[in-house]
């Protein structure tokens, strides 16, 4: 499972007509070691998180709930474990990919390859609850 997006997902991200604030959805699962087999991917990623919540911050935005999965109410009880999800708020598309294109965050970035094993990140944009969207 890829831990980065591949250039097609970056450039269509990019490209979108999503305009306001976005949520990114982190489905987190840690590496049993991070950079070293005395480190634990865990460790590795809560060091990319210092990192990154301060970079977020700078841009507007906010973390805006974490917290670890503990059972899997719907879906398949095997595929679907995580160990962390996070919600990351970001004022604007643009904020987001402003701040994932410095050399700052690309450094930061090392800790987050080392220390997941698998991850699933969505992009949401705000919908009235419960209301069926049109493609």
């Amino acid at each position: 499972m890829a831990i980065t997006p591949n250039t097609e997902q970056f450039a269509e991200y990019a490209k979108s007509d999503l305009a306001g604030e976005v949520v990114m959805l982190n489905l987190l699962r840690f590496a049993r070691t991070g950079a070293s087999e005395k480190e634990s991917g865990a460790a590795a990623y809560s060091r990319y998180g210092d990192q990154v919540t301060k970079m977020v911050e700078a841009q507007g935005g906010t973390i805006l709930w974490s917290g670890r999965p503990h059972h899997v109410f719907i879906g398949d009880p095997e595929a679907d474990q995580w160990d962390a999800a996070v919600l990351v708020m970001y004022p604007s598309r643009e904020k987001f990919i402003e701040m994932v294109s410095t050399p700052e965050y690309n450094d930061a970035h090392k800790d987050r390859e080392s220390g997941l094993e698998a991850t699933v990140v969505l992009a949401c944009e705000p919908a009235p609850l419960f209301r069926v969207l049109d493609g």
